[in-house]
């Protein structure tokens, strides 16, 4: 496996499984959600801004099938997730990395045992440009150069100008206006370990609060630039390519795009007691047809009906 693709599946690997992921679309093989009874109640989530719409949109699916049941959602980083799921104050934490070794340790001394982290879906992070930026695609290399001050990822150069990035005529002269997040977010960090090498950003990143901001930043700047999840994209950005690979589901789920990355959503699963039957239903939605059409429609890569069944199973959620 190619260090690309062991960024999108390492998780799997981490599982003790051995699964695909859908190439696009909807995988029929899904089964659909069957409704249960008894369940009603409240649930809350506290956690990653790039889920905070997804969340939204399966708090909706949800309800379809249990009106009674409410779903109050805050979405102000994936920092923000570990505490307040190691705290109780919420039932669900998304999250769009992996918890941090210190984020499950204090788990673990509250509760005795470790936060459980459920992959619900596949997302990309996006390099946008303005709508109205001609270029044709940047390297990896290209965009550390872009966005850090160290070029750990070891291009020979700093990229200032859009000339530096190999652009010619009224572009060659135009400066680089960079935008991105701030520290608490996971796509924060998620870009700082895969495009900048584990690198420093520049001083200079406008950072911003949300994923939406970033997008908005870089629609409203003609030569800007950033990073943010693929399902904010917009009408007045541009996705640019990656190492020739342009940010589609195929190449997310092959690995050959280099910014996919899985999707969390962690809970708290007592290990001997079990799923609270709230949470229970809600993840089993969530790896149904219905959950994943709705990870579709929101704009980020499916699970494959044989990866929503393992983790089914690996999570005691059949």
């Amino acid at each position: 496996m190619t260090i690309k693709k062991s960024l999108v599946l390492g998780v799997v690997a981490a599982l003790g499984v051995s699964v695909s992921v859908a190439t696009a679309d909807v995988d029929p093989n899904l089964p659909s959600y069957e409704r249960v009874s008894g369940i009603s109640g409240n649930l809350s989530s506290v956690g990653s801004d790039t889920l905070n719409n997804l969340m939204t949109l399966w708090a909706e699916e949800f309800a379809k099938f249990y009106p009674n049941v409410n779903i109050q959602i805050q979405g102000a980083g994936t920092s923000t997730a570990p505490p307040a799921l190691t705290e109780g104050t919420s039932n669900f934490g998304p999250m769009s990395r992996p918890m941090r070794d210190s984020e499950q340790r204090a788990f673990e001394e509250r509760h005795g045992y470790p936060a459980t982290l459920v992959p619900v879906a596949i997302d990309m992070i996006a390099v946008y440009v303005n709508k109205d930026n001609p270029v044709e695609g940047l390297t990896m290399q290209q965009v550390d150069a872009v966005f850090s001050a160290t070029r750990t990822c070891g291009y020979d150069r700093d990229i200032n100008t859009w000339g530096d990035a190999g652009m010619t005529g009224g572009w060659a002269n135009r400066d680089i206006t960079i935008f991105g997040r701030n520290a608490v977010s996971g796509t924060y960090g998620f870009f700082k370990e895969v495009a900048l090498c584990g690198g420093d950003f520049r001083s200079t990143v406008n950072e911003q609060p949300g994923s939406s901001a970033v997008v908005r930043g870089v629609e409203q700047t003609l030569g800007g630039i950033g990073y943010s999840g693929i399902g904010y994209r917009t009408s007045g950005v541009r996705v640019v390519p990656l190492n020739g690979f342009e940010a589609t589901a195929d190449n997310a789920a092959t690995g050959d795009y280099p910014l996919a990355r899985f999707l969390y959503v962690a809970a708290n699963q007592h290990p001997e007691n079990g799923w609270n039957p709230l949470e229970r239903e809600f993840f089993r939605m969530v790896l149904s047809r219905e959950g994943q059409e709705v990870v579709n429609r929101d704009g980020y890569v499916t699970l494959s009906a044989a990866a929503a069944e393992r983790f089914r199973t690996e999570f005691n959620l059949d």
